[in-house]
């Protein structure tokens, strides 16, 4: 079985970040924060807890910033980030602990194998040479 995660959701649509933490925590995992936009990633830097994987939608409230904010958790805390979006070519370059997508609408069963690759496929300090599509066939 996979370890758990402290996972850190950035995400502007109240609805989804609360979709989001449920899936998470009902596979076992942790949710150390919730982070709207790009201001709000101060807070992490005054937080002991340091999250191990990140998922990042792209457009948040302050606009297109999920690209900068990943960037950020990846450089400054060392967190692995799954980008979760409607728009994966708004990427752009991939932040450097970058491992994959996961696109909306997503479900429970994308989200969780996204957090499983990072923990257990995904080799320490690597990154694949493209990112990584997490997609399940949508149930009959």
């Amino acid at each position: 079985m996979a370890q758990a995660a402290k996972i850190l959701i950035v995400e502007d649509e109240f609805l989804l970040a609360l979709q989001l933490e449920d899936i998470l925590m009902d596979g076992g995992h942790a949710v150390v924060g919730t982070l709207s936009d790009r201001a709000a990633l101060g807070s992490l830097a005054e937080s002991a807890v340091r999250p191990d994987v990140a998922l990042v939608d792209l457009n948040l409230r302050d606009g297109l910033t999920g690209p900068e904010v990943a960037r950020d958790l990846c450089d400054r805390f060392g967190v692995h980030v799954i980008y979760v979006t409607a728009n994966p070519g708004q990427i752009g370059t991939p932040a450097s602990r970058a491992v994959g997508v996961v696109q909306k609408p997503f479900n429970r069963e994308a989200i969780l194998a996204a957090i499983h690759y990072v923990l257990e496929g995904c080799p320490e300090g690597t990154r694949p040479q493209a990112l990584e599509s997490f997609v399940t066939a949508t149930p009959r």
